[in-house]
């Protein structure tokens, strides 16, 4: 844990086990040591039989502006692979595709089914790949500036490769966050439940921990076996089944991109995005 360089681990709480995004000069943009990092934290937490509840958290102002855009390109052969992902560096779409299977959806399907209940941690703006972050944990709370967007639909793809936005959000909700790009509010993600709870920003940690403290006392294996059920209850309305499906239209946007102008998404689109931010 102390070779960490963007993710910190404490216990703040009895019980309760806490990670904590550490790249605030980035806005807690991810690139793929941080996603390792995290990883490995969160087998940490797992791992710990004195912990029963983990908690997302992230330093700065705002939770996270999604990948980092300058690093997508990084050599994983540094990085250890936790799925069955390979030749990350093969010609065509292949490799990228290998990339962002490990490191996207692989890792997001992989914290969504860890056995202990998880909580995020949310303030500020969660943008694009800063859901892939945000949706795999069990509940989320967060402070009433807090904003949710996708806009990468500006950059010619249907989303980010974690497409749970259908069950996250509904579906009607879901399109008019990829058609319009724009941010959904706190509120409004209380009403479409894809939050927990809002609280004013000075009580969100002391209200997201009351709640992990208040999950801790109940006994880890009845814990894990309801956080299995609805999540086989998710399972059987084809998550993620729909999650792989969109996946792969996700790399027809790449490819289509690749082809016309010559990068992954379309150029034009990071315009449009920083205009609307």
């Amino acid at each position: 844990m102390s070779d960490w360089e963007h993710i910190r681990y404490d216990t703040p709480a009895e019980r309760v086990g806490r990670i904590t995004l550490a790249r605030s000069e980035a806005a807690n943009a991810q690139n793929y040591l941080m996603l390792t990092e995290l990883n490995e934290a969160f087998d940490v937490a797992a791992r710990d039989d004195d912990v029963r509840c983990i908690v997302l958290a992230a330093d700065g102002k705002h939770f996270s502006s999604g990948h980092d855009l300058a690093e997508t390109d990084q050599d994983m052969a540094a990085l250890p692979t936790i799925g069955t992902q390979c030749h990350f560096d093969a010609d065509g779409a292949e490799g990228y595709m290998a990339r962002e299977a490990e490191m996207y959806v692989g890792l997001c399907w992989r914290w969504r089914n860890i056995s202990k209940p998880t909580i995020a941690q949310v303030q500020g703006k969660v943008i694009a790949g800063g859901l892939m972050l945000v949706w795999p944990m069990d509940l989320i709370v967060c402070s009433e500036e807090a904003t949710f967007s996708d806009p990468v639909v500006a950059f010619g793809v249907n989303g980010h490769e974690y497409f749970t936005h259908p069950y996250e959000a509904g579906a009607r909700l879901a399109k008019e966050m990829l058609f319009t790009g724009r941010a959904i509010t706190a509120d409004e993600a209380l009403r479409a439940g894809m939050v927990n709870k809002v609280v004013a920003r000075d009580e969100l940690e002391t209200e997201t921990l009351k709640m992990a403290e208040h999950i801790a006392r109940r006994p880890m294996f009845g814990l894990t076996l309801a956080k299995q059920s609805v999540n086989n209850a998710l399972d059987a309305m084809g998550m993620y089944t729909a999650l792989q499906s969109a996946f792969g239209l996700h790399h027809v946007g790449h490819n289509h991109n690749k082809i016309k102008f010559g990068t992954l998404v379309d150029p034009n689109g990071i315009k449009v995005v920083r205009a609307e931010a």
